[in-house]
């Protein structure tokens, strides 16, 4: 059989950010595993950023070490970014997972974009169109059947969890917001390194120094946890920056919403997780808001003499 043209591959951008967003989904499934084995939130956060840190450290010193390189006047920045923002949307997700189902978790944290477009109205006074109204509406009546807010029961009993999945897609815009800045004087690398480097300095500060790498674990669970801090934290991020740069920012954070769906699929074989018929339509309504305002903000048009806005590098940083 012949051909009229050679055969192409698509675009492979698309593929990076999809094998990003199930290494992702995968890693939420694995911290889920380690809480049900006695491991807490406050031990993984601390060997989850030390891990991907230090082999980030490693690579960058032996293939890029320019990346490293950054200015004195901006380790203020760095600090609030890594110790405040990162630090605490790490702990936010992770503490939600060991209490609400991994879907649910990452669904609260695709909030996210929610609080930014709020935020833009708020702070910078883009004020929200039509269209980005009715995405806020529908992320929030998705968020409402997500966490099962019409039983009460259900509500008081995942309430911790619930506001805990809330805080992480809070401080999540607070990072997407604050690492959008940096990254307009720094590569992507070098911002997420020295906001892991910071993030971990605040939790051996919030929690006893390194206590987290001297407890007893099995061979499983060391496993599972350098799996959460290479295969779910660096390599997904190196994926997603490689699609970015190919597809931009927009399309590559809606290729991403895959994240929630594939996390559903992974825990409900490996952990008998299921969503209720009314929670995945709450999930179809939060992804589908987040398709929306990302939509919106590649096709929102540019006021007279004012330049493009760079896409966000770091959306699911």
């Amino acid at each position: 059989m012949k051909f009229s043209r050679p055969f192409k591959i698509a675009n492979p951008g698309y593929l990076y950010v999809m094998l990003a967003a199930i290494l992702w989904a995968t890693s939420g499934t694995a911290a889920k595993m380690l809480f049900s084995h006695g491991i807490s939130p406050f031990q993984l956060i601390q060997l989850r950023l030390g891990i991907a840190g230090a082999f980030l450290f490693v690579w960058l010193a032996l293939r890029r070490p320019a990346l490293l390189r950054i200015a004195r006047r901006d380790l203020l920045y760095f600090a609030l970014l890594g110790g405040g923002a990162l630090a605490a949307a790490q702990f936010t997700y992770l503490f939600a997972i060991s209490r609400v189902n991994v879907a649910t978790a990452i669904l609260l944290q695709y909030l996210s974009p929610t609080f930014i477009a709020i935020y833009a109205a708020v702070f910078t006074r883009e004020y929200p169109d039509r269209t980005t109204l009715t995405a806020i509406i529908g992320a929030v009546a998705g968020c409402y059947l997500v966490v099962g807010a019409y039983d009460l029961d259900v509500l008081s009993l995942n309430a911790l969890g619930i506001l805990s999945g809330l805080m992480s897609a809070v401080t999540f815009a607070w990072y997407a917001i604050q690492g959008e800045s940096g990254m307009r004087r720094y590569p992507p690398l070098t911002v997420l390194f020295y906001a892991l480097l910071f993030a971990f300095l605040t939790w051996n500060l919030l929690h006893p120094p390194l206590g987290a790498f001297f407890s007893p674990y099995t061979p499983g669970d060391w496993g599972w946890i350098l799996y959460i801090g290479v295969m779910g934290t660096l390599l997904p991020f190196g994926f997603f920056f490689q699609g970015v740069t190919r597809i931009r920012a927009t399309r590559a954070s809606i290729t991403a919403t895959l994240e929630p769906i594939a996390a559903a699929v992974i825990s409900y074989f490996l952990l008998h997780e299921a969503l209720t018929p009314l929670q995945l339509l709450g999930g179809a309504l939060v992804i589908g808001s987040v398709v929306l305002l990302q939509v919106r903000q590649e096709l929102g048009p540019v006021a007279p003499g004012e330049p493009a806005r760079r896409p966000a590098e770091a959306d699911q940083a």
